[in-house]
């Protein structure tokens, strides 16, 4: 496959390419796209401010920009670069030849994408979400903004849901990828700091962004099937706030703990020691990742939340600060105890450092009950936000500096580097200290009081000189690509970590050998049955061993150049993850203008709540056309995904601790089950919240017949049992067995959706909808998400039904069909809880 994978200059490459560095690649020059469009937007907004009351932009349009400009910049930019780098130097600093799954890390990237171009379509549909970047309740559903946006402000919400999906593939892929990959001998403990961050940042990312999904999928149902979730005063803002912040203050870690590895790393390269209290930087690391989830509620504080509970969470905030102390510490001492050279890269991670101080301390103000009280809903959070933030935008950008030797091969000038960061470092500070001064001002509002005019007017100078660094910084890397100098494979001294043990850029599988630690340094394994195994006494260790010096890592370079050889050719190219990609988009775009239409629907069900509503709508036929066509789209291109040969081994000697008997597809599985555990958990979660909100008492079991839920239940239990049954037989190659109990399991199946289908139009009948009352509301969504799970699996029953009459699938491998079963016995475990919660209770 490697000898027809298209070369770098062909457009075919970059549609088709699943190869992890060129995914990477993307994944830096798209998200450098939405820095400049959610730039450009926050330049707009910075001009409205420059006096109170400007007239440059109406004031939807304010709100649009700033909304979007957030948007972009926390989901669209910070994520994915630092997303970027991962992609591109995980699998090389641990000794990987690419991901565990190749096809999924071009989906991951062609859904991101996809993502971006629908917030930009949705400028075009009446204007754009304008609800602040939090999308607070109840200012969230178009019942309190208006009919009238509600399109273009559908497909906002639809692309944030898209590239949370996104993110939940990536975290998949790298979570089984960094647990079952590592080179031989590199424990976890051995890992490179930079794998670190990442390795906590996905663990994150799994749990954070599946609660931020199922806001999201709760969001849109209000929005486009008119439920009321949020739409409500029965605590539907604070439902809101607790499911967003539960994912919000996670995110902040997870966009920060990948510029805290780069800083990490590039301490240790430019200080030419190792990282002092390395053991207890992962311990604080791993703390902070834990604690994160425990802190959400003090962005709650003006809430009816009780004091006891808010001092409790003021305590833990100040908890999780003291993890970061100590992080910050480690790399004054680091700097301290080393020879320092003041390169490009060690100039922005320094400056990071001294940025993210002064953010942290303006933080723990806000930590606090009483001055939260006065700083909230201020520039005081906007100051502090951004010190914090953009600090982690720093130390990319210092990243960006340090690893593009080894993306391009060419050097860039470290004059044009250095002024750079003074002219960032300048507009930095010119732009977010004054917000701390005018802290008065109320954030996302363009009237300002007297007094506050100059502290804006200096930072929306401070806006453009920031810009213009990032100007400097586009033609510094530009310049140095069009006639930069060569650079060697390794341009920094005490560089340590394993990418720069091989040519700059690499080669397209990375390795020719096998990279093995197992004698504590870094070794490339001949496997070619007439060779030994290649030792060189000065080979690198990765940055937790014990070797530093700069000879070490060149000592690998003859052996890394060599050839090897490998028995299982990998693939690298697939088209069907970009069709994937352009199917969503039209799918989503298609459902972004239902509103309209669901509305003239609910007006004819159920004239008289329409009017005390006050929806009203007509039936338009593009969109549902749209929805149609992006179905017919997934359906071709998922089948052929799905019947596409596409090769991508298991390393064969690896450290797979703590998972050595799970393989890379199981493992896989397992972690999307968490995730859509903590899916489901939301959605639980906000029924009893709600119920309770209400007074459990005031409604009782929403469906009429208990024995249709207790049927169902018998149902999906038994199919349980045919799915363990149809892996008996596949395991012992019975045909015949086979097709049976997959048949039997998908004929139960289609028998729970027609006793469900029935049950829902019984409702329907005595005129009880979904938007008919928050109880029918959540009977609906909950039950109906369960439904579209087991929909989805009957799906891919058929699909392997499919795959056994015409190539006998399955019957040497059964491995897939056990992933099934895991599958459905979630879903089957899943309506357990759902049943008493809406029948019995």
């Amino acid at each position: 496959m490697a000898d027809d994978f298209p070369p770098m200059t062909s457009i075919k490459r970059w549609l088709v390419t699943t190869n992890h560095k060129d995914v990477g690649i993307l994944y830096l020059a798209t998200a450098l796209f939405f820095l400049l469009f959610g730039g450009i937007l926050a330049l707009l907004f910075r001009v409205q401010l420059w006096s109170s009351g400007g007239v440059i932009l109406s004031d939807s349009a304010f709100n649009q920009s700033v909304t979007t400009h957030g948007l972009l910049m926390v989901f669209w930019f910070l994520s994915p670069f630092a997303a970027g780098f991962a992609n591109y130097f995980v699998p090389l600093q641990i000794g990987a030849k690419d991901l565990a799954f190749p096809r999924l890390n071009a989906l991951s990237y062609w859904f991101y994408l996809f993502s971006g171009l629908l917030i930009g379509i949705s400028f075009f549909q009446g204007g754009t979400f304008e609800g602040g970047w939090t999308m607070y309740a109840p200012l969230n559903v178009p019942m309190y903004t208006g009919m009238e946006a509600a399109t273009g402000g559908n497909t906002a919400i639809l692309a944030l849901t898209l590239f949370t999906i996104s993110i939940t593939l990536g975290t998949m892929n790298f979570l089984t990828t960094i647990h079952r990959s590592r080179a031989e001998g590199m424990g976890l403990w051995n890992m490179p700091l930079f794998t670190w961050s990442w390795l906590l940042t996905v663990w994150m990312m799994l749990f954070a962004f599946a609660a931020l999904l199922a806001a999201l999928l709760l969001l849109a149902t209000d929005r486009i099937l008119l439920t009321q979730y949020f739409a409500t005063d029965q605590g539907s803002s604070l439902l809101w706030a607790h499911i967003f912040w539960f994912f919000g203050h996670p995110e902040v870690y997870i966009v920060f703990f990948p510029a805290l590895g780069i800083m990490f790393e590039t301490f240790q390269t430019f200080t030419g020691r190792r990282l002092v209290g390395r053991k207890w930087v992962i311990i604080a690391m791993v703390l902070v990742a834990v604690q994160s989830f425990l802190v959400w509620m003090h962005h709650m504080y003006l809430t009816t939340i009780n004091l006891e509970i808010k001092t409790l969470f003021m305590a833990t905030t100040i908890g999780i600060s003291l993890p970061f102390d100590l992080m910050v510490f480690a790399l004054i001492y680091t700097m301290v105890k080393g020879r320092v050279r003041f390169t490009t890269p060690f100039l922005f991670s320094l400056g990071a450092l001294v940025l993210f101080i002064l953010g942290g301390i303006t933080g723990v103000f806000l930590g606090a009950v009483v001055l939260d009280y006065e700083f909230r809903g201020t520039y005081w959070v906007v100051a502090h936000f951004h010190y914090v933030m953009v600090s982690g935008v720093t130390a990319l950008i210092a990243g960006l500096y340090y690893w593009w030797p080894k993306i391009t091969g060419k050097m860039y000038s470290e004059a044009l580097g250095k002024l750079n960061f003074a002219v960032y470092f300048v507009g930095f500070n010119l732009l977010y200290f004054p917000m701390f001064l005018a802290w008065e001002t109320p954030r996302r509002v363009f009237h300002y009081q007297e007094g506050m005019e100059i502290w804006h007017q200096m930072a929306t100078v401070g806006a453009f000189v920031f810009g213009l660094s990032f100007l400097i910084m586009f033609y510094t890397l530009g310049k140095s690509l069009v006639s930069g100098p060569d650079a060697p494979d390794n341009p920094w001294q005490y560089a340590r970590t394993a990418e720069w043990a091989i040519p700059s850029p690499p080669p397209l599988e990375n390795w020719s050998g096998r990279p093995s630690y197992a004698s504590g340094r870094l070794e490339f394994v001949d496997e070619t049955p007439a060779a030994a195994p290649a030792t060189d006494g000065g080979s690198p260790a990765s940055d937790g061993g014990a070797l530093t010096t700069a000879d070490a890592v060149h000592g690998t370079l003859d052996q890394a150049h060599g050839h090897g050889h490998e028995e299982e050719h990998a693939d690298h190219a697939s088209i069907w993850p970009f069709g994937i990609g352009i199917g969503m988009f039209v799918f989503l775009l298609g459902v972004s203008g239902l509103t309209p239409s669901v509305a003239a629907l609910a007006e004819w069900l159920d004239p008289e709540w329409a009017a005390e509503a006050g929806i009203s709508g007509s039936v338009d036929y593009l969109y549902p056309a749209i929805t149609l066509a992006g179905l017919a789209i997934l359906a071709y291109v998922l089948f052929e995904f799905g019947r596409e040969q596409f090769n991508a081994p298991e390393m064969a000697v690896a450290e797979r601790w703590p998972f050595e008997g799970v393989g890379n597809t199981k493992l896989g599985v397992w972690f999307f089950l968490a995730s859509d555990v903590v899916v489901f958990g939301a959605f639980i979660g906000a029924y009893v919240f709600m119920r309770i909100y209400a007074g459990w008492d005031t409604w009782g079991p929403v469906p009429d017949h208990t024995w249709a839920g207790l049927l169902n239940t018998y149902i999906l239990l038994t199919s349980s049992f045919t799915v363990i049954l149809a892996l008996v037989m596949a395991e012992r190659g019975n045909k015949k067995g086979l097709i049976a109990t997959l048949g039997a399991t998908l004929l139960l199946g289609l028998s729970f959706m027609g006793v469900k289908a029935w049950e829902w139009y019984d409702k329907f009948l005595q005129g009880d909808f979904w938007f008919s009352g928050l109880e029918y509301s959540l009977y609906y969504v909950t039950t109906g998400l369960h439904g579209v799970h087991v929909l989805l699996g009957l799906f891919i029953a058929v699909f392997m039904l499919y795959r056994i009459f015409t190539i006998d699938a399955y019957l040497e491998d059964s491995r897939p069909v056990e992933f099934f079963g895991l599958y459905w016995h979630f879903v089957d475990i899943v309506w357990v809880f759902l049943f008493p919660l809406f029948y019995l209770m």
